[in-house]
């Protein structure tokens, strides 16, 4: 294994070429991971463009608008870390209307729940092109069985992550320690990407 320095738009091109290693012919689920201070949300909004540029069309969806009702993944209570990890993402959801739903169905759902009011967004389906991309951002989304092809994680140090981590959502910091120590996201990925210094990543490369 080594660290190679690389740019911000090094990133993006690395990723890009390793979607564009997919077979052309149906749909690639991507996964862009990390904890929300690397914005997971800005690696993955980056790749939309080259890859539109590359000839694939784009279906981007975000975790957040797939997470369970609040009545189920705040059971436990709103400040749960094991819940945080265990039980606000609706897998089930995600990997049907969406990761699963694209390569069966040839179509997919934008969002699922708002986030904010807990309500159907009610959105309809889009009908997926051939060779469509879907780009995936979420925070602890490795480990839980969703249905993708190629995953990028965002790794910071724990003190790094702690360091990034408001005061409020300090409670979340043992979620985060768990799926480090359980999940390993740097072990499962396909590319890993260390953030510490947000301006000078660094590519881990196994072999």
């Amino acid at each position: 294994m080594r660290v190679e320095p690389v740019t911000p738009v090094g990133v993006v091109e690395h990723v890009v070429t390793r979607v564009l290693a997919q077979a052309s012919d149906r749909p690639v689920r991507v996964l862009v991971d990390g904890h929300p201070s690397t914005r997971p949300e800005e690696l993955a909004d980056a790749l939309a463009e080259p890859l539109r540029a590359a000839g694939r069309p784009v279906a981007r969806v975000r975790v957040r608008d797939f997470l369970r009702p609040a009545s189920l993944r705040l059971e436990r209570g709103r400040r749960d870390p094991d819940a945080l990890l265990e039980e606000w993402i609706d897998v089930g959801g995600l990997n049907r209307e969406v990761l699963t739903g694209v390569v069966a169905r040839g179509r997919w759902l934008p969002t699922l729940r708002d986030p904010v009011t807990d309500r159907a967004t009610r959105a309809a389906y889009v009908d997926a092109a051939p060779g469509t991309v879907v780009v995936l951002d979420g925070s602890l989304a490795l480990g839980r069985g969703l249905d993708v092809d190629v995953v990028v994680h965002l790794a910071l140090r724990p003190a790094t992550e702690t360091r990034n981590t408001p005061l409020d959502d300090a409670w979340t910091l043992a979620a985060y320690g768990r799926y480090r120590r359980e999940v390993q996201p740097e072990r499962q990925a396909d590319v890993v990407v260390r953030v510490d210094h947000p301006d000078r990543p660094a590519l881990v490369l196994r072999g």
